[in-house]
């Protein structure tokens, strides 16, 4: 059993998905720092000033001043800012990883065009050449 698992651990597709799992978790921090210290600024600078990770409603008669005073005092909360910020985030996600998806198959397609060999020119004529000299021989004996 444990010459099977590590057959398994050793192929390759395993160890790709612990690198993509990896990789995936450390870029989790990059898009969250690009949401939170660079586009949430741009969005509030258009906005007149509106964070949406500030944007909530209380399911109750009190008022809060943030989110978290109304988590504290356990009063529930519908925080939709939250879940706009969520949405741009998975968007930003999703629109790198297209990119990146992209510039990889351009790599593949520039390596797998200089890999395949140029096609040879025929030795003799192409077979077009031969059916117009037949054919002009027929004409001429015609």
């Amino acid at each position: 059993m444990i010459n099977e698992f590590k057959e398994f651990i050793a192929k390759g597709n395993v160890m790709d998905m612990a690198v993509g799992i990896i990789i995936g978790a450390a870029f989790t921090a990059i898009v969250t720092s690009l949401v939170g210290d660079l586009i949430n600024p741009i969005i509030a600078l258009f906005t007149g000033g509106i964070d949406f990770s500030g944007w909530f409603y209380v399911m109750g008669e009190d008022t809060f001043a943030s989110i978290e005073a109304a988590t504290e005092a356990g009063v529930p909360v519908f925080a939709i800012g939250k879940f706009v910020m969520a949405v741009i985030n998975f968007l930003i996600v999703a629109f790198v990883v297209f990119l990146l998806v992209k510039m990889v198959n351009r790599i593949k397609d520039a390596a797998t065009k200089e890999e395949e060999p140029a096609p040879e020119e025929p030795a003799g004529p192409s077979e077009l050449d031969v059916l117009l000299e037949i054919r002009d021989a027929l004409k001429k004996s015609g």
